[in-house]
């Protein structure tokens, strides 16, 4: 067992190694990168016994220490997941290299000739918990816009992430791309994530992913400037003029498509106009679907088998089939509500009316908003960005699904001809 001396000495190395390689990638051109890309998308595939051999110790290791079935399945890989993240970096590689990109152009009456340009961040510190999929798309994403990375898993899936590591870093020797250019810490210890928080002179940016507490010590305990993802207490708005149809298959979907991710649904709001007309058919899809309600005093008197909504309930991210369900009588209320105990994550509406849909969409303080659509769609890959390396519920640099443009900054290049001020 190393020291903990000894393992900030290992995790600067590492540091250092990744600001060396930053150099190296950031001049190769968009078709070196590329081809790294499918050529480690490629080799994890041919991989895919190797993955899930060791996944399958975390899934053990897991259910020994009695992990939730919300964080289970976020550990889970299988065949079609990790096809999925291969096919992820086959999208990334064909996406346009935001590198280059010629934001702006001007010429001085001096005749001094100004762009500001896309250039990658640099060296790119992700801290995660249990995803091993955030392992394949950070680093294709953070390769593609240019940028190393130096990844930290959480413990508990130390298995899984080791062995996609080996099978990247045997794929990215056939390519440009130096396989330094992506480190992964493999000590558990927590002091290992703490040395990456002050690195401020090998590392540009911290990106930590999960649940509340991982970010909010990311955040308090950095000097390294950090990209803050959040947790997902997302809401749904039905509103009195609603489609019974939709309404309905949108709860479903933004509910029970995946329960343990962060855009789905974990609070209903429900006009009491709309909830008056439809609660017999809301009761049996919800009961259909086995969705567990906690609600507050109307919503306990009028649907059946409700469980009584404390404060926590209003602030909870379920991440499993339960849903805290409030019953308002205006848009503002619920508009209201949101504003108290959202995460400026995901918000959507329900209704017919452009006219409450738009004041929704205008009033309502979140990163990505849905008009008669699931939340569910926050998400890079779903949104074309060919995977996320996050989703910012901050306002400064970068807000939502951060794909390559997020992780690019600008530089100012003056071409002159001998002028001097």
């Amino acid at each position: 067992m190393t020291s903990i001396v000894e393992d900030y000495q290992i995790v600067e190395v590492q540091a250092i190694a990744a600001k060396k390689a930053a150099k190296k990638i950031s001049i190769l051109n968009t078709n070196e990168k590329n081809e790294a890309l499918n050529v480690v998308a490629d080799e994890l595939v041919k991989q895919l016994a190797f993955i899930l051999e060791a996944n399958e110790k975390d899934l053990q290791n897991g259910k020994a220490s009695g992990f939730e079935k919300a964080f289970m399945d976020r550990l889970t890989l299988n065949e079609s997941r990790i096809k999925d993240f291969a096919e992820g970096l086959r999208v990334v590689a064909e996406l346009p290299d935001p590198v280059g990109d010629v934001l702006s152009n001007w010429t001085l009456e001096n005749g001094l000739r100004v762009e500001t340009i896309r250039v990658p961040l640099g060296v790119i510190g992700m801290i995660y918990e249990a995803r091993p999929n955030v392992t394949v798309d950070a680093t294709g994403l953070a390769l593609k816009s240019g940028n190393a990375i130096i990844l930290k898993g959480g413990s508990s899936a130390i298995h899984s992430n080791m062995s996609i590591i080996e099978v990247m870093h045997k794929a990215l020797e056939k390519t440009a791309i130096p396989k330094e250019a992506v480190q992964f810490i493999s000590s558990t210890d927590r002091n290992a994530t703490k040395q990456l928080f002050t690195m401020k002179e090998h590392i540009d940016v911290l990106i930590p992913r999960g649940g509340g507490s991982l970010i909010q010590t990311v955040v308090e305990n950095a000097t390294v400037p950090v990209l803050e993802t959040g947790v997902g207490n997302c809401h749904l708005y039905v509103d009195k003029e609603a489609d019974l149809k939709k309404a309905l298959d949108i709860i479903v979907n933004a509910k029970t498509d995946r329960p343990a991710v962060c855009n789905a649904a974990e609070t209903l709001i429900i006009h009491q106009e709309f909830l008056a007309k439809y609660k017999l058919e809301l009761a049996q899809t919800l009961a259909a679907n086995g969705i567990l309600i906690h609600g507050d005093e109307m919503a306990c008197k009028e649907l059946p088998g409700v469980i009584p909504a404390t404060e926590k309930d209003w602030a909870e991210e379920y991440l499993s089939l339960e849903i805290a369900v409030k019953i308002v009588n205006s848009l503002d209320e619920a508009i209201e509500h949101i504003d108290r105990y959202g995460t400026k994550h995901s918000e959507a509406i329900i209704t017919e009316n452009q006219h409450t849909a738009r004041k929704f969409m205008q009033l309502t303080d979140a990163a990505a908003l849905y008009h008669n659509a699931s939340t569910r769609f926050t998400d890079g890959g779903a949104l074309g960005f060919g995977a996320e390396i996050g989703i910012s519920t901050q306002k400064l640099h970068a807000r939502g699904p951060m794909g390559l443009p997020a992780l690019t900054t600008v530089k100012y290049m003056m071409s002159g001809n001998g002028q001097i001020r």
